[in-house]
């Protein structure tokens, strides 16, 4: 993810001196005479005019990238896009309280950089703790039903047998952010003895804030009584289980926890190191059984507490509900959902419309609030730094695979929220904007605190300064623009300039008006082909061999929509618009986007670059090492005709981005061959969807090493065929030779990937990353409720 091209402010006449002295013909002029005295001090002289050349030199050269490096976490010096104390429970009640975990299956937070958090954490004895949403731990179900992402939202998880409904509803009121209740319900499926269940809720602290034990009979956590900064005093109580419905009474055995805490990234260890099978279930004329309980005995030794954990575990036999208070707000939120997005109005059944809005609800429910510092790399320096103090507020991709910002999928997300609720979209989006450096840029992965690094590979960590990712929140600014208050537009527009002239400076290509994208594999004869992760695209087939001269079409469109978005946004402002306008003229010029892309030999738009069509993973057996074993077989790539440069041979994707984009005149030649591409099923069109690239490219499926499987290599991605949905729509109604073709290929295509997405939700009950291309089975991450919700949107006809 290095990239290659460097900021070269100030060398010259640094150097000068340094070069003086290096040349030989000078040192020869100025050597004294042998055995001169005079000489001798002169020599001396000169001697100590060099070393202190050199001792000023490295001070400059130190100096330089001391300075350059400290731009890397300095923040942008505009105001910030999110105004001071904005945020808090006062100036924004609504959105002070939230479901801001979206890593844990349950639990609620406040915008707060050292908030109080609580959550759920369940046990079914004989089975594993329960707490943070995990890719493949057994739970074979679970997302929010509904959810309004302010006040309101219901859960099911189906967990071994197991059926937890998690619910909860905001009141507003007070001085910080009103009140929150929850309610747990839990019941098995099917007919068997019912198991023994263990509900612990927890409330923590992190560095601020204190908790103090209301207990009854000496066993029983009653209530968390606790004072925070931005909480004030406050209480939380836990009522006692009843049956289901609330019939009654239910018979728990209690435990409680009082423990310090290390690290909020630490409270599963910390509560499963504390479980002792010591606590006896016995109710009344019913056998005893054993189970395991929470004990202060436990805790993490040697890991000094940055805070305080209270937890309360409720052991019952379901069914049985766990309350605070009892509140339902489902007919509002149901009907707010209907005067969004009209699915009733259009004719949609009753199940595709639940469907749409549990789709939207798990977006909802997967804003997250997090604080902290990323780790950044920057090339002017070799160690790694901490990154400025950033809190972002952000929806997720997937709760059980990235429960963390990534800025590129944030784009698409809004446009989501910004039809759902304008404002919560202008929200997060300044949150973001707030996270540019002193040089323009934001991390591609958003990586803070503790609890969201401990969900990360450790490769992934490190965050690159000369990596991008596309500007998709620039999508996003331009459906919020019309709308946007002027004052919350002009917070806005510094930064998003100087970020957009950051990517238009260091994202530059070999020639103007081209575009490359920084921070390929660093290490090309590992992968068939090497990956593209600052695009977004990962493993789409780029030029073989990276190099300086590489053209990414991909990346000149998204730089196209940018400029034609901050021209907008300067209109609106009054403020000069010219320099974008002209801009967005020029990389739209059809003209020179076919001199610059077009493939005769595709048929197709391409990248351009040092490009080898024969190429292929081999099995090779390194050489041993003389008195060691035998080495094991790797697969290394093999190139049996070299390199040159020429466009990539590569039909998919990145082929329509200047259709996606809209780049395209409605009466360009090259229009036909695009569609063509798209609805030919030997190439990008399946029953579910476009597939990402050709079923007759090279690179069709073909794994990118021994334990890289294809990604962006056929799946079909929902983000990138609601772009092209949005693009048919709009080329179906502009006049043109084309607009019949255009509109029968969007019906058609919408049909295939909305009846796709929700035949696979009915199915398995998530929504999933990407889909497969042969069949639609839905593959990579799940619950993937990113952009992937966008099926909402396209069920809607909203773009």
């Amino acid at each position: 993810m290095a990239g290659e091209r460097r900021r070269r402010g100030g060398d010259g006449p640094r150097e000068r001196p340094r070069e003086r002295l290096r040349d030989p013909k000078l040192r020869q002029q100025q050597k004294p005479p042998r055995g001169s005295g005079r000489g001798r001090t002169a020599l001396a002289l000169t001697a100590a005019a060099a070393a202190l050349a050199l001792a000023l030199a490295a001070a400059a050269a130190g100096w330089k990238r001391w300075s350059e490096a400290s731009r890397l976490v300095t923040p942008h010096p505009a105001p910030p896009a999110v105004p001071p104390g904005s945020t808090g429970p006062l100036a924004s009640p609504t959105y002070f309280w939230g479901t801001y975990r979206p890593h844990v299956y349950f639990g609620m937070k406040t915008r707060s950089p050292r908030a109080v958090v609580t959550g759920l954490m369940w046990l079914q004895h004989g089975g594993d703790l329960r707490h943070t949403s995990e890719q493949n731990n057994g739970v074979s179900r679970y997302g929010w039903l509904m959810h309004d992402g302010e006040n309101f939202g219901v859960q099911e998880i189906r967990d071994e047998g197991l059926l937890l409904r998690t619910e909860f509803v905001k009141q507003p009121g007070g001085d910080h952010g009103g009140d929150w209740s929850w309610r747990v319900t839990v019941k098995t499926e099917g007919n068997g003895p019912a198991p023994l269940v263990s509900l612990f809720f927890y409330v923590a602290t992190d560095g601020q804030g204190t908790l103090r034990p209301v207990l009854e009979n000496g066993t029983r956590l009653a209530a968390v009584a606790g004072t925070a900064e931005e909480l004030g005093d406050f209480t939380v109580t836990f009522l006692p289980p009843t049956g289901e419905g609330g019939e009654g009474p239910k018979y728990a055995s209690y435990n409680f926890l009082a423990a310090g805490v290390p690290g909020l990234h630490r409270l599963t260890d910390l509560v499963r190191r504390s479980l002792r099978e010591s606590s006896v279930f016995s109710p009344p004329g019913r056998p005893r059984r054993r189970f395991f309980g929470v004990s202060s005995a436990g805790g993490l030794p040697g890991e000094p507490p940055r805070g305080q954990l209270l937890l309360h575990q409720a052991t019952l036999e379901p069914p049985a509900a766990l309350e605070v208070t009892l509140e339902s707000g489902s007919a509002a939120a149901e009907r707010r959902f209907e005067d969004a997005f009209g699915l009733g109005a259009r004719g949609e059944s009753l199940p595709r419309r639940r469907f749409a809005q549990a789709a939207l609800s798990e977006m909802l429910g997967g804003i997250g609030f997090f604080h902290g510092r990323s780790l950044l790399r920057s090339e002017r320096r070799e160690e790694p730094v901490p990154g400025m103090e950033s809190a972002l507020f952000t929806a997720v991709p997937s709760r059980s695979c990235f429960p963390r910002g990534f800025l590129w999928d944030e784009g698409f997300h809004l446009l989501l929220l910004a039809r759902w609720d304008p404002a919560l979209a202008r929200d997060i989006l300044a949150h973001w904007l707030d996270l540019l450096n002193a040089d323009g840029w934001i991390p591609r992965e958003q990586i803070l605190g503790d609890e969201a690094r401990a969900r990360v590979p450790p490769e992934f960590v490190l965050q690159h300064s000369e990596t991008a990712n596309p500007p998709t929140l620039l999508l996003a600014l331009e459906r919020l623009l019309p709308d946007a208050p002027l004052p919350y537009l002009r917070r806005l527009s510094p930064r998003l300039r100087a970020w957009f002239e950051w990517l238009n400076r260091t994202q530059a290509g070999p020639e103007p008006l081209t575009f490359r994208w920084r921070g390929r594999d660093p290490d090309p004869e590992r992968f068939l082909n090497p990956k593209t992760l600052s695009s977004g695209l990962d493993d789409y087939p780029r030029a073989s061999h990276p190099s300086a001269q590489e053209r990414h079409l991909d990346l000149r469109c998204w730089m196209a929509l940018g400029a034609r978005v901050l021209a907008a946004l300067a209109e609106r402002l009054g403020e000069p618009a010219a320099p974008y306008r002209d801009m967005a003229a020029a990389l739209s010029d059809n003209d020179l986007l076919d001199r610059l892309h077009w493939a005769p030999e595709l048929g197709a738009f391409a990248d351009f670059g040092n490009h080898s069509a024969a190429v292929a993973l081999r099995w090779h057996r390194p050489a041993p090492v003389p008195g060691g074993p035998p080495a094991a077989p790797r697969l290394r790539r093999e190139v049996r005709e070299p390199p040159r440069p020429r466009f990539v041979g590569a039909l998919g994707y990145v082929s329509l981005f200047p259709l996606l984009l809209q780049l395209l005149r409605a009466d360009s030649p090259r229009l036909p061959a695009l569609l063509g591409s798209m609805r030919g099923e030997k190439q990008l069109w399946t029953p579910f969807g476009l597939r990402s690239l050709a079923r007759d490219s090279p690179m069709y499926l073909r794994r990118n090493t021994e334990h890289d499987p294809p990604y962006w290599r056929g799946s079909v991605w929902v983000n990138i065929n609601f772009l092209a949905l949005r693009a048919l729509r709009g080329y179906a109604r502009a006049p043109g030779p084309h607009r019949e073709r255009a509109a029968r290929i969007y019906r058609e295509l919408r049909l295939n990937l909305v009846g796709n997405v929700f035949r696979q939700y009915e199915a398995t009950g998530f929504l999933w990353e990407h889909y497969r291309d042969s069949d639609g089975a839905g593959q990579g991450c799940r619950p993937f409720a990113g952009w992937s919700a966008l099926v909402v949107l396209a069920m809607a006809e909203d773009y």
